[in-house]
Protein backbone atom coordinates (compact mmCIF):
# COMPACT_ATOMS: atom_id res chain seq x y z
CA UNK A 1 0.00 0.00 0.00
CA UNK A 2 1.29 3.59 -1.34
CA UNK A 3 2.30 6.05 1.53
CA UNK A 4 0.29 9.27 0.90
CA UNK A 5 2.78 12.52 1.35
CA UNK A 6 1.13 15.60 3.75
CA UNK A 7 3.07 18.69 2.55
CA UNK A 8 5.56 19.09 5.80
CA UNK A 9 6.98 15.66 4.53
CA UNK A 10 8.14 17.17 1.35
CA UNK A 11 11.27 18.54 0.72
CA UNK A 12 10.02 21.57 -1.18
CA UNK A 13 13.72 22.65 -1.63
CA UNK A 14 14.34 20.05 -3.76
CA UNK A 15 10.29 19.89 -5.43
CA UNK A 16 10.59 20.62 -9.38
CA UNK A 17 7.19 20.10 -10.84
CA UNK A 18 3.36 18.99 -9.35
CA UNK A 19 1.81 16.96 -11.26
CA UNK A 20 -2.09 16.10 -11.39
CA UNK A 21 -4.51 13.72 -12.48
CA UNK A 22 -7.85 15.25 -13.84
CA UNK A 23 -10.99 13.71 -13.51
CA UNK A 24 -11.96 13.66 -9.94
CA UNK A 25 -9.03 14.98 -8.61
CA UNK A 26 -8.64 18.95 -10.18
CA UNK A 27 -12.36 19.00 -10.97
CA UNK A 28 -15.79 15.93 -10.95
CA UNK A 29 -15.57 14.04 -14.20
CA UNK A 30 -15.74 15.74 -17.74
CA UNK A 31 -16.57 18.91 -15.22
CA UNK A 32 -14.81 22.26 -15.46
CA UNK A 33 -12.44 23.17 -12.64
CA UNK A 34 -14.30 25.72 -10.16
CA UNK A 35 -13.34 29.11 -9.48
CA UNK A 36 -11.23 28.38 -6.14
CA UNK A 37 -9.36 25.37 -7.52
CA UNK A 38 -8.82 27.65 -10.73
CA UNK A 39 -6.94 30.01 -8.46
CA UNK A 40 -5.27 27.67 -6.60
CA UNK A 41 -3.37 26.38 -9.85
CA UNK A 42 -2.79 29.58 -10.59
CA UNK A 43 -1.12 30.50 -7.56
CA UNK A 44 0.47 26.73 -7.39
CA UNK A 45 1.98 27.87 -11.11
CA UNK A 46 3.96 30.83 -9.45
CA UNK A 47 5.81 28.73 -7.33
CA UNK A 48 6.60 25.75 -9.17
CA UNK A 49 6.14 24.73 -12.81
CA UNK A 50 2.88 21.69 -12.90
CA UNK A 51 2.05 19.05 -15.32
CA UNK A 52 -1.73 17.57 -16.12
CA UNK A 53 -1.61 14.19 -17.46
CA UNK A 54 -5.69 12.15 -18.35
CA UNK A 55 -7.07 9.90 -20.83
CA UNK A 56 -9.04 12.60 -22.13
CA UNK A 57 -7.91 14.56 -25.75
CA UNK A 58 -6.60 18.52 -25.42
CA UNK A 59 -9.62 19.01 -26.30
CA UNK A 60 -11.12 18.34 -22.88
CA UNK A 61 -8.31 19.27 -20.88
CA UNK A 62 -8.69 22.95 -22.86
CA UNK A 63 -12.52 22.69 -21.95
CA UNK A 64 -12.11 21.79 -18.01
CA UNK A 65 -8.79 23.66 -17.11
CA UNK A 66 -7.45 26.10 -19.33
CA UNK A 67 -10.85 27.90 -20.31
CA UNK A 68 -11.34 28.08 -16.35
CA UNK A 69 -8.04 29.33 -15.24
CA UNK A 70 -7.87 33.40 -14.23
CA UNK A 71 -6.25 35.52 -17.17
CA UNK A 72 -2.77 35.64 -14.67
CA UNK A 73 -2.12 32.26 -14.90
CA UNK A 74 1.35 31.30 -15.81
CA UNK A 75 0.55 29.19 -18.55
CA UNK A 76 4.65 28.72 -19.84
CA UNK A 77 4.86 26.84 -16.14
CA UNK A 78 1.85 24.51 -17.03
CA UNK A 79 2.69 20.88 -18.96
CA UNK A 80 -0.31 19.52 -20.57
CA UNK A 81 -0.34 15.58 -21.37
CA UNK A 82 -3.41 13.83 -22.85
CA UNK A 83 -3.76 10.80 -23.52
CA UNK A 84 -1.53 9.42 -20.57
CA UNK A 85 1.15 11.15 -22.18
CA UNK A 86 0.88 9.76 -25.96
CA UNK A 87 0.62 13.44 -26.77
CA UNK A 88 2.31 16.66 -24.66
CA UNK A 89 2.14 20.46 -25.30
CA UNK A 90 3.33 23.74 -24.06
CA UNK A 91 2.76 26.70 -24.31
CA UNK A 92 4.91 28.79 -26.09
CA UNK A 93 4.98 31.79 -28.08
CA UNK A 94 1.60 32.73 -27.16
CA UNK A 95 0.26 29.19 -28.27
CA UNK A 96 -0.21 25.88 -27.19
CA UNK A 97 2.83 23.76 -28.99
CA UNK A 98 2.71 19.93 -29.60
CA UNK A 99 5.91 18.86 -28.64
CA UNK A 100 5.01 14.81 -30.10
CA UNK A 101 1.95 12.72 -30.50
CA UNK A 102 2.42 9.02 -31.06
CA UNK A 103 -0.60 8.04 -32.81
CA UNK A 104 -1.80 4.77 -33.32
CA UNK A 105 -2.22 3.21 -36.71
CA UNK A 106 -5.44 2.53 -38.21
CA UNK A 107 -5.38 -1.23 -38.35
CA UNK A 108 -4.73 -0.91 -34.15
CA UNK A 109 -7.71 1.47 -33.95
CA UNK A 110 -9.84 -0.95 -35.67
CA UNK A 111 -8.93 -4.21 -33.61
CA UNK A 112 -9.38 -1.78 -30.65
CA UNK A 113 -12.55 -0.73 -31.77
CA UNK A 114 -14.58 -3.83 -33.10
CA UNK A 115 -12.96 -5.67 -29.29
CA UNK A 116 -15.19 -3.14 -27.66
CA UNK A 117 -17.79 -3.45 -29.40
CA UNK A 118 -18.05 -6.98 -29.26
CA UNK A 119 -17.17 -7.99 -25.92
CA UNK A 120 -19.48 -5.19 -24.40
CA UNK A 121 -22.16 -6.86 -26.39
CA UNK A 122 -21.15 -10.66 -25.14
CA UNK A 123 -20.92 -9.21 -21.57
CA UNK A 124 -24.61 -7.04 -21.91
CA UNK A 125 -22.52 -3.62 -21.11
CA UNK A 126 -23.76 -2.35 -24.04
CA UNK A 127 -26.16 0.07 -23.02
CA UNK A 128 -29.07 0.96 -24.62
CA UNK A 129 -28.55 3.89 -27.15
CA UNK A 130 -31.66 5.60 -25.18
CA UNK A 131 -29.39 6.15 -22.00
CA UNK A 132 -26.16 6.78 -24.13
CA UNK A 133 -25.43 10.40 -24.10
CA UNK A 134 -22.53 11.70 -26.10
CA UNK A 135 -19.87 9.06 -27.81
CA UNK A 136 -19.69 5.81 -26.85
CA UNK A 137 -16.03 5.16 -28.52
CA UNK A 138 -14.13 7.68 -29.08
CA UNK A 139 -11.15 7.83 -31.12
CA UNK A 140 -8.60 10.34 -29.24
CA UNK A 141 -5.96 9.34 -32.63
CA UNK A 142 -3.32 7.74 -29.65
CA UNK A 143 -6.22 6.34 -27.85
CA UNK A 144 -9.24 4.30 -28.14
CA UNK A 145 -11.89 5.48 -24.96
CA UNK A 146 -15.42 3.48 -24.54
CA UNK A 147 -17.37 5.40 -21.85
CA UNK A 148 -20.49 3.30 -21.15
CA UNK A 149 -22.95 5.81 -21.02
CA UNK A 150 -21.42 8.28 -23.68
CA UNK A 151 -19.28 10.92 -22.79
CA UNK A 152 -21.66 13.64 -21.90
CA UNK A 153 -23.43 11.09 -19.20
CA UNK A 154 -23.58 12.99 -15.58
CA UNK A 155 -21.49 13.00 -12.65
CA UNK A 156 -24.17 10.92 -10.58
CA UNK A 157 -24.85 8.17 -13.78
CA UNK A 158 -21.60 7.31 -13.84
CA UNK A 159 -20.82 6.90 -10.33
CA UNK A 160 -23.90 4.44 -9.86
CA UNK A 161 -23.21 2.29 -13.27
CA UNK A 162 -20.36 0.74 -11.75
CA UNK A 163 -19.33 1.79 -7.88
CA UNK A 164 -17.60 -1.46 -7.42
CA UNK A 165 -15.29 -1.69 -10.56
CA UNK A 166 -16.87 -5.10 -11.58
CA UNK A 167 -17.91 -4.36 -14.98
CA UNK A 168 -15.23 -1.91 -15.81
CA UNK A 169 -12.64 -4.82 -15.04
CA UNK A 170 -14.68 -7.60 -16.48
CA UNK A 171 -14.53 -5.93 -19.99
CA UNK A 172 -10.66 -4.99 -19.32
CA UNK A 173 -10.14 -8.60 -19.49
CA UNK A 174 -12.62 -9.73 -22.19
CA UNK A 175 -11.26 -6.86 -24.46
CA UNK A 176 -7.40 -7.92 -23.32
CA UNK A 177 -7.40 -10.84 -24.63
CA UNK A 178 -8.90 -10.07 -28.11
CA UNK A 179 -5.98 -7.57 -28.29
CA UNK A 180 -2.63 -8.29 -26.38
CA UNK A 181 -0.44 -6.20 -28.39
CA UNK A 182 -2.36 -3.56 -27.41
CA UNK A 183 -2.59 -2.22 -23.77
CA UNK A 184 -5.80 -2.08 -22.42
CA UNK A 185 -6.95 -0.29 -18.69
CA UNK A 186 -10.09 0.45 -17.03
CA UNK A 187 -10.14 4.46 -17.10
CA UNK A 188 -12.89 6.49 -15.37
CA UNK A 189 -15.91 5.41 -13.76
CA UNK A 190 -17.20 4.07 -17.18
CA UNK A 191 -14.27 3.75 -19.37
CA UNK A 192 -11.86 1.58 -21.19
CA UNK A 193 -8.72 3.07 -22.60
CA UNK A 194 -6.49 1.64 -25.17
CA UNK A 195 -2.76 2.36 -26.23
CA UNK A 196 0.16 0.94 -27.59
CA UNK A 197 1.47 -1.47 -24.93
CA UNK A 198 3.36 -0.36 -22.43
CA UNK A 199 1.13 3.49 -22.38
CA UNK A 200 -0.04 4.29 -18.87
CA UNK A 201 0.25 7.21 -16.80
CA UNK A 202 4.23 5.83 -15.39
CA UNK A 203 4.97 6.18 -19.11
CA UNK A 204 3.87 9.87 -19.31
CA UNK A 205 5.52 10.76 -15.86
CA UNK A 206 8.85 9.42 -17.65
CA UNK A 207 8.27 10.97 -20.87
CA UNK A 208 8.01 14.75 -18.70
CA UNK A 209 11.48 13.65 -17.16
CA UNK A 210 13.09 13.23 -20.33
CA UNK A 211 11.67 16.05 -22.23
CA UNK A 212 12.39 18.28 -18.94
CA UNK A 213 15.06 16.75 -17.07
CA UNK A 214 13.75 16.51 -13.96
CA UNK A 215 14.41 13.17 -12.27
CA UNK A 216 11.20 11.18 -11.01
CA UNK A 217 12.34 11.75 -7.46
CA UNK A 218 11.97 15.55 -7.83
CA UNK A 219 8.55 15.33 -9.15
CA UNK A 220 5.22 15.23 -6.60
CA UNK A 221 2.49 13.21 -8.33
CA UNK A 222 -2.13 14.23 -6.45
CA UNK A 223 -4.31 12.35 -7.66
CA UNK A 224 -7.72 10.00 -6.39
CA UNK A 225 -6.62 6.45 -8.03
CA UNK A 226 -3.25 5.49 -6.18
CA UNK A 227 -3.94 2.59 -5.37
CA UNK A 228 -2.97 -1.05 -6.74
CA UNK A 229 -5.66 -1.46 -10.23
CA UNK A 230 -5.85 2.56 -9.94
CA UNK A 231 -5.01 4.16 -13.65
CA UNK A 232 -2.62 6.70 -11.37
CA UNK A 233 -0.73 3.68 -9.38
CA UNK A 234 1.70 2.88 -12.50
CA UNK A 235 2.87 6.63 -11.50
CA UNK A 236 3.34 5.15 -7.88
CA UNK A 237 5.27 2.19 -8.98
CA UNK A 238 7.95 3.78 -10.88
CA UNK A 239 9.20 6.01 -7.49
CA UNK A 240 7.37 9.03 -8.47
CA UNK A 241 6.80 10.39 -4.91
CA UNK A 242 2.24 10.60 -4.55
CA UNK A 243 0.14 11.66 -2.65
CA UNK A 244 -3.83 10.49 -2.87
CA UNK A 245 -7.08 12.40 -2.78
CA UNK A 246 -10.52 11.36 -2.19
CA UNK A 247 -11.69 14.39 -4.62
CA UNK A 248 -11.20 18.35 -5.85
CA UNK A 249 -12.12 19.15 -2.03
CA UNK A 250 -9.25 17.50 -0.15
CA UNK A 251 -6.94 18.71 -3.35
CA UNK A 252 -7.81 22.20 -2.60
CA UNK A 253 -7.03 21.65 0.88
CA UNK A 254 -3.69 20.22 0.03
CA UNK A 255 -2.63 22.86 -2.50
CA UNK A 256 -3.21 25.31 0.32
CA UNK A 257 -0.57 23.59 2.38
CA UNK A 258 1.56 22.77 -0.19
CA UNK A 259 1.07 26.85 -1.83
CA UNK A 260 1.86 27.97 1.72
CA UNK A 261 5.16 26.16 2.18
CA UNK A 262 6.52 26.90 -1.12
CA UNK A 263 6.19 30.41 -0.61
CA UNK A 264 7.82 30.27 3.03
CA UNK A 265 10.45 28.42 1.98
CA UNK A 266 11.33 30.10 -1.38
CA UNK A 267 11.05 33.45 -0.07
Amino acid sequence: MMTSLLPDQLDVEKLKIVGFDLDDTLAASKSPLSEKMGRTLADLLECVPVQIISGGRFEQFDAQVLANLPKDAELENLHLMPTCGTRYLRFVDGQWKEIYFHALSQQEKDAAIGALEEEAKRLNLWEPDGVVNGDRIEDRGSQITFSALGQRASVADKQAWDSSGEKRESLRDAVAKRIPELEVRAGGSTSIDITRKGIDKAYGMRALSEQTGIELSEMLFIGDRLVPGGNDYPVYEIGVPCHQVSGPEETLTYLGQLIELLRKKRG
